[in-house]
């Protein structure tokens, strides 16, 4: 049932030395849901998820997954989660179908169903092909979605993947998220970290932005843009010497200052978040008879809030 937590985390520190990763970090995550976690390189993200995982201890509060405390339930907690790393924890040296089937057995399965559970994942994951090739041979694509179909052997109905997608092509990467939204169709429940803006946007329920250990901000990808950012109407004036005029004309339809571009001639309308207020604005340059060109309607961007949350620009 969707809606109640399937994964909590309250007031969760955590410190290497005199380095604050995690600084009372509050944290659910819905059934069935995708969470992304957002954050600069060095935030806290990655630490967050090892605790989460049972790889490694907070210094102070408490984490759950389906109501099992991660630290003196973690036996339970690991037979309920699949995690995918940053990079491809598979083994050089053997299949495809090898690597599937020796995880099976870790999780105690039978070789039948080993066997049967390895063919499965090969075809959902569209590796049956490449099945008995050694991972040496696979592509960047390859390996990722045999690493996360590794994750799925035991089929856990919560997933890990912190940054999955990292230094794949665009193929592959829209391949990835096309099997993440197929997961997720079936109740998996999903926490994300990942660089890429246009992925949370695209994958994410609800987005979390994480920056020197503490959350800073959280909403659908829709709230947090319009809590920092609003819709811009751009266009060019035909007659150069009416622009000012313009933008005056434009001032109340506008929450912040107008730009007016006069190499350009092009004007930037930050929109106040009202019905209508486009057709208005256009409207009211109609009825004074400023003809203009170029237009353009930008929405604003997951970047747009990334860079000004926490100042910085993602990397990869």
């Amino acid at each position: 049932m969707n809606g109640d937590p399937i994964i909590v985390a309250e007031n969760i520190h955590k410190s290497f030395g005199a380095v604050s990763a995690l600084r009372g970090v509050d944290l659910n995550v819905e059934r069935g849901k995708v969470l992304g976690l957002l954050g600069p390189n060095g935030a806290g993200k990655t630490t967050l998820i090892r605790i989460l995982t049972t790889l490694m201890s907070a210094d102070s509060g408490t984490a759950s997954i389906e109501g099992f405390d991660v630290v003196h339930d973690a036996t339970t907690v690991r037979q309920i989660i699949g995690l995918t790393g940053q990079y491809a924890a598979v083994d050089e040296n053997l299949t495809g179908r090898e690597n599937l089937i020796m995880v099976a057995r870790l999780y105690h399965h039978s070789m039948r169903e080993s066997s049967s559970r390895a063919a499965d994942l090969l075809e959902r994951f569209g590796l049956t092909d490449a099945a008995d090739r050694p991972l040496k041979t696979y592509s960047g694509g390859m390996r990722r979605r045999l690493d996360i179909a590794l994750s799925l052997v035991n089929r856990p109905p919560v997933l890990f993947l912190d940054e999955p997608t990292t230094g794949l092509d665009p193929q592959s990467r829209l391949a990835l998220w096309g099997i993440i939204r197929e997961l997720v169709s079936q109740g998996t429940t999903v926490l994300l970290t990942t660089q890429y803006l246009d992925e949370a946007d695209y994958l994410a329920d609800r987005i979390v932005v994480i920056d020197h250990g503490k959350i800073i901000a959280s909403g659908t990808p829709k709230e947090l843009k319009a809590q920092v950012s609003a819709d811009m109407l751009e266009f060019r004036v035909i007659d150069a010497k009416r622009e000012i005029e313009a933008a005056e004309m434009l001032k109340p339809f506008a929450q912040g200052d107008i730009t007016v571009d006069t190499t350009l001639h092009a004007l930037s309308v930050p929109l106040i978040p009202e019905s209508g207020a486009v057709q208005k604005a256009l409207r009211t340059l109609d009825i004074a008879s400023i003809a203009i060109t170029d237009l353009a309607l930008r929405h604003p961007t997951l970047d747009e809030v990334f860079l000004k949350l926490t100042g910085s620009k993602t990397s990869v």
